[in-house]
This record gives structure tokens, C-alpha cells and sequence, in this order.
């Protein structure tokens, strides 16, 4: 008889944690190749003169693994479509605050929308190029993340197509109409770069300083003018745009810790591409505070809190690594004044030249921007903007006869 209590125990596994399964996942799976050097099997990992020592020191912070990956995306897909189903059956679209915010989610779904699936083209692409395989299976969950994004954006704006003129051919315009040649270029530019340059270009310039100020402020703006759908699909990106903009200052730290040589490279990235994100955003600014029916911030509020608070403490962070704020910084503070009444001001000459449509704001949204630009508004946009009223009460609204010209400085 078997004595049970001395009988042999199986062996019991323990469960890996969090960082030992992260490690299975990103360590030692890569190899020197043999058939052909390493130099011609990623031929763009030396190109733009970055040196890097060693991948293993490669760290996600978030260490997401793609069997997490896919559980939690599932999670958030399934409550996503919910209240997207539930808004269009309901319709929802009986309940916005005014019809004029439908012109916000057209410039949204030609101007936005198309860059998210660009996004998703460029990491797919530079996670082949990198050699190191933390770094590549963080650019293949980024790459999946921004086809979600374009996805879910089109089918949650789907909605309105079936009901009101405007939302056809986005990708169609995306490529010709003449304001949206500024995101176009930009992820042009992107994508057509090194595979470390692109690193910086999305991560740090459109995750870090554009996605904040258009996920958070924008989409909170469509949540307060009744648009469920926008809403859900923001705040659904925006828990993943805390991952990407992570996986931007990673590569920007990873770069300078490597090799004292890469300090200016990076620098002169992060003063380049912050400038052509930043035009990018001259779209946001006139979206926050023209093209919202009930307004949530102003541009210049939002840009203090995302852009001077946030990345203030980003740049003080890195200037142990000897980064300084990016050239056109200072500008772009200055501008916050400005920007959004300069932007509105072209596209309202330039009605016949968008696909979106344009007004003055009435007597009390102009005592709003006086409330909220106090030092500019009334000086300088005030008296424009009640000429430009009387003259389209009388019948002869201002359209500007010329093309419209883009600065290769200023953009918009």
C-alpha cells in the first residue's frame, strides 16, 4: 500500500510575472545571421548615423506581451462598438447641440483619420528595420493600434454619412485639397525618413505633442456637443496613445544612452519635427474654438496644460541627456494668442476651397474668444470679424478670389 503522504509531489510551475514574460518575449529570440551580413538584412539601422551598443537595453514600461495585447483590445473593442450601435440606433445624431459641429468631424475624417493609417503603414515598416526585438514587437502593437484607430474613426463617423452630405471621399480629398497638403506632407515626410528619425517624428512630435491636444480637449468637446460616438472612439485611442507616447520618449532616451554621438541627431529631430507637428495643429486650434457649438477650452488653455505644462517637465527631464526645447518653442507659445482666430480668419475667405463649411461667430461667442484672449481678440479679430458679419448680413459675404497659399514655413 502506497503510503499517500510520502508519496513524490508533482512538480508545480510557477506562473511567470509580468517582467519574466516580457522577457521570453523580447530576449534572446533574435540571432547574427550567416547567409547574408547583418548590414544588408537591416541596411537602414546605420543609415542615419545613430549608433546603438546593445538592444537588450531596450525597456517597454508598460512591458505588454501580445497575448495581453489582444485581451485587452477585445475588452475595449467590445464596449467601443456598444455605444456606437447604441448611439446610431438610437439617433443619436437628433441630439447634438448643432449641425455646425458636423463640420468639425469632416475636417476630423479628411485630416486626421488618414494619418492614423499612415501610422499604421510607417511602424509596420520600421519595426522590420530595427534589429532589435524589443523595439520591433513594440512597432508591430503600435502598427495594429493605429489601423484600429483608423478603423473605428471611419466606422463611428460612417453614421452620419448615411444622413447628411460632406462625409464622402475623405481619402480622395485627403490627397488634394489644398489646407490638408500640411498633415499630408508631414507623414509623407515621416514615413520616407530613417527608421529612427520616424521614431521621433511619430512618437515623440504626433503621439506627445499633437494626440493630447486632439484626443483630450477635441474629443472631450464632441462628449459635451452630444456626439457619442466620437467620444468613444477618442477615449478609446487615447488609452493607447499613453502607450505610444511612452514608446516615443523611450526611443528618444534609448538613443542618447547608447552613444554620446547621437545627442545631435536626435536634437536636430525633435527641433525639426516638432515645428511641422506643431503647424499640424493649427487644424486643432480652430476646431476647439470656432468649430464647437458649446465650447470645452479654449486653444489657448489647452495649449498651457499639454503643451507648457506637460512639456515643459518632458523637456526639464531630458536635459540630464543635454536636450534643450526644441527650436520654435517660444514661437510656439507666443502663438497661442493667435493661432486659432489667424486660422479661422483663411478658412472663412476660403469657404468655396474647403469641403467643410464656415461662419462668423455670433455676439456672444465673440464676448467667449474676448473672455478667453483678453490680450488679442478684441484688438485684432473683433472689429475683422463684425465687418466680415454686417457684410454677409447684407448679402455679401467676403470670399476671397485668389488661390490660397501655403508658406513653407507657416503652413496654414
Amino acid at each position: 500500500m502506497t503510503d499517500i503522504a510520502n508519496a513524490p509531489k508533482a512538480a508545480t510551475t510557477k506562473k511567470p510575472g509580468l517582467k519574466e514574460r516580457y522577457a521570453l518575449m523580447t530576449r534572446g529570440l533574435d540571432w547574427e545571421t550567416t547567409y547574408q551580413p547583418m548590414e544588408e538584412v537591416f541596411p537602414y539601422a546605420t543609415y542615419e548615423g545613430i549608433k546603438i551598443h546593445d538592444w537588450d537595453k531596450w525597456e517597454d514600461p508598460f512591458r505588454l506581451t501580445m497575448d495581453a495585447y489582444w485581451k485587452y483590445q477585445a475588452e475595449k473593442e467590445q464596449k467601443l462598438y456598444a455605444i456606437m450601435d447604441a448611439f446610431a440606433q438610437n439617433n443619436g445624431h437628433l441630439g447634438l447641440t448643432d449641425a455646425r459641429y458636423l463640420n468639425s468631424l469632416k475636417l476630423f475624417l479628411t485630416g486626421v483619420s488618414p494619418l492614423e493609417y499612415m501610422a499604421h503603414r510607417g511602424f509596420a515598416h520600421v519595426g522590420r528595420q530595427l534589429p532589435g526585438v524589443g523595439a520591433r514587437v513594440a512597432c508591430q502593437m503600435q502598427s495594429l493600434d493605429e489601423l484600429r484607430h483608423a478603423q473605428t474613426q471611419i466606422h463611428s463617423m460612417s453614421n452620419y454619412n448615411k444622413l447628411y452630405d460632406g462625409f464622402h471621399s475623405w481619402r480622395h480629398m485627403h490627397d488634394r485639397v489644398w489646407y490638408l497638403s500640411v498633415p499630408k506632407s508631414f507623414f509623407d515626410d515621416a514615413i520616407t525618413a530613417g527608421p529612427f528619425e520616424y521614431m521621433i517624428a511619430i512618437g515623440f512630435s504626433f503621439e506627445y505633442v499633437l494626440t493630447n491636444l486632439l484626443f483630450v480637449p477635441f474629443i472631450s468637446g464632441a462628449a459635451y456637443n452630444g456626439d457619442m460616438g466620437a467620444m468613444a472612439f477618442g477615449f478609446s485611442a487615447q488609452s493607447d496613445e499613453s502607450r505610444h507616447m511612452t514608446l516615443g520618449l523611450e526611443a528618444i532616451k534609448f538613443m542618447l544612452e547608447q552613444d554620446p554621438d547621437n545627442l545631435p541627431i536626435v536634437q536636430h529631430w525633435i527641433d525639426k519635427w516638432f515645428w511641422r507637428g506643431y503647424r499640424v495643429l493649427t487644424l486643432v486650434a480652430m476646431m476647439l474654438d470656432y468649430m464647437l457649438p458649446k465650447k470645452v477650452m479654449s486653444w489657448k488653455e489647452a495649449w498651457e496644460i499639454y503643451a507648457e505644462e506637460n512639456g515643459g517637465a518632458l523637456f526639464q527631464d531630458l536635459a540630464r541627456y543635454g536636450i534643450r526645447p526644441p527650436l520654435g518653442w517660444q514661437q510656439a507659445c507666443d502663438d497661442k494668442e493667435h493661432l486659432s482666430a489667424q486660422a479661422w480668419s483663411t478658412f472663412y475667405q476660403y469657404q468655396g476651397a474647403a469641403p467643410f463649411h464656415t461662419w462668423m461667430p455670433s455676439a456672444e461667442e465673440m464676448d467667449w474668444q474676448s473672455e478667453k484672449y483678453p490680450d488679442s481678440f478684441d484688438e485684432y479679430y473683433r472689429p475683422r470679424f463684425e465687418h466680415w458679419a454686417e457684410q454677409e448680413a447684407a448679402g455679401n459675404r467676403f470670399y476671397n478670389g485668389t488661390l490660397p497659399m501655403l508658406c513653407q514655413v507657416c503652413q496654414i
